[in-house]
């Protein structure tokens, strides 16, 4: 297994999991299954680099807090979605692999400043599981 494999299955993780599109499911797969990678190092450093990709945005969303507080939503579907992520709190974080809804979940925990090391928990434990069906399927 080289070096190079390994950072480019990572900065795809790591963008994928951004405001940014990306693919990391193709990579970890064109990994497992063109190359005898051991699964649990391919496992690691995919839900490393999508697991800090998903915190990057939690920090974006709790810097931009600062300067654009959310003291009252203007619109009642933004409000239901603030209650909603307050009523479940950072185990919602689990859903931040998917499509669509994942980036903003990411980006609204740390606009509501829920604690990072439980976000980091949970954002970890959603992606690898993710990862770890893909590695499984190959």
């Amino acid at each position: 297994m080289n070096d190079s494999s390994l950072w480019s299955l990572f900065a795809s993780a790591f963008v994928s999991a951004t405001l940014f599109p990306g693919g990391s499911e193709v990579v970890l797969a064109a990994l497992a299954y063109a190359h005898p990678h051991d699964p649990w190092t391919l496992l690691g450093v995919a839900t490393l680099g999508n697991t800090l990709g998903g915190m990057s945005t939690w920090l974006l969303g709790c810097l931009l807090a600062r300067r654009y507080p959310l003291d009252r939503p203007r619109q009642a579907r933004q409000q239901r979605a603030v209650d909603y992520m307050k009523k479940w709190g950072s185990p919602l974080l689990l859903f931040s692999w998917l499509p669509v809804v994942g980036d903003p979940l990411c980006f609204a925990a740390g606009w509501l400043r829920m604690n990072a090391a439980m976000s980091a928990l949970f954002i970890g434990a959603g992606k690898a599981a993710r990862y770890a069906v893909i590695v499984w399927l190959v």
